[in-house]
């Protein structure tokens, strides 16, 4: 059985490797080079898999995955400006697939390895990214 829950946070950033040029950042990355940052409404999607309790009926009772989202997610990334606000990408560039691993990774230690965690992460109404904890 699945469950999940959306989440939305609102978050600037840019898209640059240090190592490159200049050039090669705009030829790569485009507007989302902008020195001066860009933003994006994302929506998450957490998706948790495993057995039902018996007792509860619950696969996770739904206020600890929203818990758990807001603190980690919501708190840490919302109105913040990535790629200086949050440590996790001092060395990361914030693409929609490294938000999604990060969400992954810093939700992933508060549910039972029971369970198979998912994220999906729109960047845009038409751009998204999933990650399952697979490696990468």
């Amino acid at each position: 059985m699945k469950v999940g829950r959306r989440a939305t946070f609102n978050s600037a950033h840019r898209l640059f490797n240090p190592k490159w040029s200049d050039e090669r950042n705009n030829e790569l990355y485009g507007k989302c080079n902008n020195p001066n940052f860009h933003g994006h409404n994302y929506v998450l999607e957490v998706w948790l898999d495993g057995p039902i309790d018996p007792e509860t009926g619950y696969v996770v009772d739904m206020k600890d995955l929203k818990a758990v989202i807001k603190t980690e997610i919501e708190d840490r990334f919302d109105h913040r400006n990535l790629n200086l606000d949050c440590p996790e990408f001092a060395n990361l560039i914030p693409t929609a697939e490294n938000i999604a691993l990060v969400c992954w990774q810093l939700i992933r230690p508060h549910f039972s390895d029971k369970y198979n965690l998912e994220v999906k992460l729109w960047e845009t109404d038409k751009n998204m990214v999933f990650y399952d904890g697979s490696p990468v």
